[in-house]
């Protein structure tokens, strides 16, 4: 079991620095009396070997997909190419500064303009903004220039419509917004139900948010008709990008009938993301609602690259400066070096994955929905279940051979639900390898189930109790310090 670095406290440490040639004391009278602690850190004594290899440790327990498979569905954990960090950490970007004169940044300046106009090209959209931090920050900049749009038309607009099997952050992005939130139904084909919208659809319902394909991994045969009645209902279709690793040089949703689009440059253009960043989410419109977009926006004038100086009916400023730098170079330089048919590429072999592995799996677990998927779909332990073993022990099993868990119990439509999406970067042998662990998972449930009901028993902590940990977490440890007698010298104590 892994120590704590307070744990880890000696007075017998190792040290190669040479000894002081003054006192302690006659340095500190050196210093300014505001700078000096009136007691010591309360840090632990530890050499430095020791802390190189505590931290060294601690960074090979991280799960990521440079080391593993990542299959979480609905995320595009794929593994992104390290050319792009060197790209992006290169001194002609991290050594600049957006207060920079414009004359002094015309080179980032041209690579966001024309991270827009590819962005725009591969979406249908007319326009982008760099500015949103992440997709939730993406869906919650479109539902302000819904806002706005119907604002300045005179439309009191109150609603929006979900589908049923739709991300999360959707909802709470319309709440946030001060909507009411209007659930549409799933078909019995996973898509959504065109009678149940038409039933929802009136004056006071702003737009239709909706991902296609959707998060069963299922496209969304009639979307061309729910773009229409959509708009013939005075509403704007919203696009959700978290699944645009499935559309890349096929579909683009502006072609669809989508007014506003948001990507995730931190799942389909291959920046590193998860625990919290970075995350990139620009949104792109139609001409219509260009007026409304964040501001600045970079413009062109002939030759030069300029700050948008008036924007009236702009929403305003999202995020500091324009954007997250670093992740739109990495996405800006990704999409340079596979160019339109390499980007085809990608999501062709995505789909190809997601399709082999389901066929492999359909014997294993059911799929509710059947037919051709997209990038990801969406398994069932309904049968599992049968037996004792629900599909968040399986997720912990899985842990044991290595493997990150696909994303469960959602969408919520599905019972059991465990959704997979291998990405177009993982190889047959790779995906294989997944299919032959779930077997021998699956062997566990019917011969002993509870090697699968204690799992995990490879990791630094086990089952923990979920309810309490969400409802009364404990994220801090408590630290006592003792002196000892006639030493300087303090020992750290831990107490949860």
């Amino acid at each position: 079991m892994s120590k704590l670095i307070f744990e880890k406290h000696s007075l017998n440490h190792a040290s190669w620095l040479p000894a002081l040639k003054k006192s302690e004391e006659e340095l500190l009278r050196k210093i300014p009396g505001r700078f000096v602690r009136g007691a010591a850190p309360g840090l632990p004594e530890v050499s430095e070997l020791d802390v190189v290899r505590h931290f060294t440790n601690l960074s090979q327990k991280n799960f990521c997909v440079d080391a593993n498979f990542y299959p979480l569905g609905s995320c595009t954990m794929k593994y992104n190419p390290k050319a792009l960090d060197a790209i992006a950490s290169s001194t002609s970007f991290s050594q600049i500064h957006p207060y920079q004169d414009e004359d002094e940044i015309q080179g980032a300046l041209k690579i966001l303009y024309e991270m827009q106009l590819y962005l725009s090209e591969i979406t249908g959209m007319d326009e982008f903004t760099l500015q949103p931090a992440a997709g939730a920050h993406g869906e919650f900049c479109g539902l302000l220039i819904t806002s706005a749009c119907h604002k300045l038309n005179g439309n009191k607009k109150t609603k929006v419509l979900i589908p049923d099997s739709a991300h999360g952050t959707n909802p709470a992005s319309a709440a946030l917004c001060g909507y009411e939130v209007v659930q549409v139904a799933t078909n019995p084909k996973g898509l959504v139900d065109v009678e149940d919208l038409k039933k929802k659809l009136s004056d006071d319902v702003a737009c239709l948010m909706m991902t296609n394909p959707n998060t069963l991994g299922l496209f969304e045969q009639d979307i061309l008709e729910i773009a229409r009645l959509v708009h013939k209902a005075g509403g704007l279709l919203y696009y959700d990008g978290a699944n645009m690793n499935a559309l890349l040089g096929i579909s683009r949703p502006g072609d669809m009938g989508f007014d506003i689009v948001h990507l995730n440059l931190h799942k389909t253009f291959a920046v590193p993301h998860g625990s919290g960043g970075p995350g990139s989410g620009p949104v792109g419109v139609k001409k219509d609602l260009i007026r409304f977009l964040p501001a600045p926006r970079i413009l062109k004038e002939e030759d030069k690259y300029l700050f948008e100086k008036t924007a009236p009916h702009s929403i305003g400023k999202l995020r500091s400066f324009f954007g997250n730098f670093g992740a739109i170079i990495r996405s800006y330089a990704y999409i340079k070096a596979l160019g339109r048919e390499g980007l085809r590429g990608v999501s062709e072999n995505a789909i190809l994955n997601a399709n082999y592995l389901k066929a492999r799996l359909k014997d294993i677990f059911e799929v509710p929905y059947g037919g051709t998927c997209m990038h990801e779909f969406v398994m069932s332990a309904k049968a599992q279940k049968k037996r004792g073993v629900r599909a968040l022990d399986i997720a912990k099993r899985l842990l044991d051979f290595r493997v990150y868990a696909p994303t469960i119990y959602f969408p919520l439509v599905v019972e059991e639900a465990l959704m997979v999406e291998p990405t177009e970067t993982e190889s047959k042998e790779t995906l294989d390898e997944f299919v032959t662990i779930l077997l021998e998972i699956n062997r566990e449930i019917h011969e002993n189930p509870q090697t699968v009901l204690d799992a995990p028993h490879t990791t630094p902590v086990g089952r923990i109790d979920e309810v309490t940990a969400a409802r009364r977490p404990n994220l801090r440890y408590k630290r006592e310090l003792k002196q000892e007698a006639g030493n300087k010298k303090q020992e750290v104590v831990i107490v949860k």
